[in-house]
């Protein structure tokens, strides 16, 4: 099988060349995934593109693709955009900074082994209180889940975990709309409406600060409960 990993990328040339270099040395074939490795840049306007080409040519990497939008659209549209270049039979989405730990994979594919068709990696099992998650993310963070959880009758722990992994068949199937961070609650509103089961596992996360290059915000937060709420009374698909 194959393992389309989709890094949407934004003003990150601190991190991308990092973030590429951990991705394609993170062991996913010992669990029967080749990797495919696919980069959007969304419109940066810094180095995160040239970055991201020289990191793939430097390593004679074929298994990394780098795509680009001319102007910034947002998360949502650059997980879309990588998604039309995904060639493999499951996809994780994976942030170009450093907050999540690629050691955490395997945990991820072993689920898919199991059977399960989407995996969620919960920052919240391991470690209550996520290391440098500053308190208004935090609380955001669990009303988010709590939602969830309440408008579609599941259980999970962390709705806005960036690893989601994805048979990638589904994943099409869900006709996703979203351009920026309603990314997460449009994905997993979707899921339960068509009651999906989301398997979980703990992971790792060491939260950056706003200087740091961290870009959601409060208003983010308030987006991604009115896409839940909204694709609860929906009556389409």
């Amino acid at each position: 099988m194959r393992l389309s990993i989709l890094i949407p990328a934004y003003q990150e040339e601190a991190t991308i060349a990092e973030i590429l270099a951990r991705v394609a040395a993170v062991d996913t074939e010992s669990l029967g995934f080749d990797k495919q490795i696919v980069v959007c840049d969304d419109g940066s306007r810094d180095r995160t593109h040239a970055l991201a080409v020289a990191a793939a040519a430097a390593a004679k990497d074929a298994r990394i693709t780098v795509v680009q939008h001319e102007k910034n659209e947002g998360k949502g549209a650059a997980i879309r955009t990588a998604l039309a270049a995904a060639t493999g039979d499951y996809c994780l989405v994976q942030d170009a900074d450093l907050e999540y730990d690629v050691a955490d994979y395997p945990a991820l594919l072993r689920e898919v082994n199991n059977g399960a068709r989407v995996v969620y990696g919960s920052r919240f099992m391991a470690n209550p209180r996520p290391t440098g998650m500053r308190t208004a993310n935090y609380v955001a963070n669990r009303m988010l889940t709590v939602t969830a959880n309440l408008l579609y009758g599941m259980a999970i722990s962390d709705e806005a975990t960036c690893f989601k992994l994805f048979e990638t068949k589904l994943l099409r199937e869900l006709a996703l709309t979203c351009t920026g961070f309603e990314f997460c609650p449009e994905v997993t509103a979707k899921l339960g409406r068509k009651k999906i089961a989301i398997v979980e596992v703990p992971i790792s996360y060491s939260a950056r600060a706003i200087a740091d290059g961290k870009k959601v915000r409060w208003t983010d937060g308030v987006e991604a409960m009115w896409v839940l709420v909204k694709h609860r009374l929906s009556r389409g698909p």
